[in-house]
């Protein structure tokens, strides 16, 4: 089957657009993308004897990063383990843009926007200049990437945001390679925060550039596993937290009441849970504001979690039976691809089962039409 039959056996003007999926950075990513002065340090691919596999050096990192975890999309769950996979072995569209749209018809999916994989642990790295130098290769590699397919594959470019003033700069590089949004780390790299007011003039950078700001779990630091009490598995109950830190830290800090047309993505941290949330901080907003020290909103913190919120998930049945208790119009599915929790190769039985209880009009907000909207696809 040619490229062109594989692109037809599928509806592009109505199947399901993945608002989170992922690359996983090739051998030559940062290595042949890095600024020179910066080559000797660049992430890149080691073997591992002992593993029996390859693994990522991060400069920074205290231990090796195994592989088989980054793309295990479509194995059994006895099968995902952390290491041992050769690079060789990983789904070769993860890399490979030649390859990448014969994967997405498999799994039914018109469009992609895509994360980086390492790029989330580098956007936790303590060293500033050593971060950007990383981002600005992974930005002019996915570049390349996305060029493969530039009206199904979109990009999302990272930038390390040591100054305001520098963030804006990244901001029209990122315009000026094509990509749709920032992918932003958890922390800035600034003696400030983001819910300071000198961070208004790169929000409003966003909004005139029409580059909506995400923020993925495992960015922030906190979100990283580290210090799991329990089983390991515990882990997974709490890399949600980096987000909703940040989403209460925007909406309270006013950042969205300075800046109303801002928009943030809230990725691949589920969204079951946001009715529970927004009810909770409309709770803490009304009863502990004035000894807990929130500044006056014009709105409820609801209000601003409704509006100026995107939620990408690709896993949460709460979430598809909750629709009617949060905005419809705020909520993205994603598939994941390749990750370890990404529903490919089975995304449509998985959508069928759970979208089940929607209107069909429910399902084209969330499948297709926000995503389309919020980056303004043609």
């Amino acid at each position: 089957m040619n490229e062109m039959s594989k692109i037809a056996a599928i509806d592009l003007q109505t199947a399901p657009i993945s608002a989170d999926s992922h690359i996983v950075e090739p051998p030559h990513c940062y290595v042949d993308f890095i600024d020179p002065a910066y080559r000797e340090r660049a992430p890149r691919i080691v073997e591992h004897p002992e593993s029996g596999g390859d693994k990522y050096f991060i400069e920074g990192f205290p231990n090796l990063i195994g592989l088989n975890s980054l793309a295990a999309a479509g194995k059994a769950p006895e099968d995902i383990r952390v290491e041992g996979d050769k690079f060789s072995e990983l789904h070769r569209s993860g890399w490979d843009p030649k390859f990448r749209l014969a994967d997405m018809d498999r799994d039914g999916v018109a469009a992609e926007f895509i994360y980086p994989t390492i790029g989330m642990l580098i956007c936790n790295l303590m060293d500033p200049d050593y971060k950007r130098a990383c981002m600005v290769a992974y930005n002019r590699w996915l570049q390349t990437y996305c060029d493969e397919a530039p009206n199904r594959i979109y990009g999302l470019g990272q930038t390390a945001v040591r100054l305001v003033e520098e963030a804006i700069e990244d901001f029209r590089a990122i315009k000026d390679l094509g990509f749709k949004g920032v992918m932003m780390p958890g922390y800035p790299a600034t003696e400030f925060d983001y819910d300071d007011p000198r961070f208004d003039p790169l929000w409003q950078a966003s909004i005139d550039m029409d580059l909506p700001i995400s923020f993925h779990i495992l960015t922030a630091r906190t979100d990283t596993g580290t210090n799991v009490r329990g089983p390991r598995l515990n882990f997974f109950q709490a890399i949600i937290r980096g987000c909703q830190d940040i989403i209460g830290m925007f909406i309270y800090g006013g950042v969205f009441d300075r800046n109303p047309d801002l928009r943030m993505v809230c990725v691949e941290a589920d969204a079951g849970w946001a009715p529970h949330f927004m009810y909770r901080m409309d709770h803490a907003y009304e009863r502990h504001r004035f000894w807990q020290k929130c500044e006056k909103l014009s709105k409820m913190p609801s209000e601003f979690f409704r509006e100026n919120i995107y939620l990408t998930f690709q896993d949460d049945y709460t979430a598809f039976r909750n629709v009617d208790q949060m905005n419809p119009r705020r909520l993205m599915w994603a598939s994941d691809f390749p990750h370890s929790d990404s529903t490919w190769p089975w995304s449509q039985d998985v959508l069928a089962i759970q979208t089940a209880n929607l209107t069909e009009e429910q399902k084209r907000w969330i499948l297709r039409d926000n995503v389309r909207e919020l980056y303004k696809l043609d």
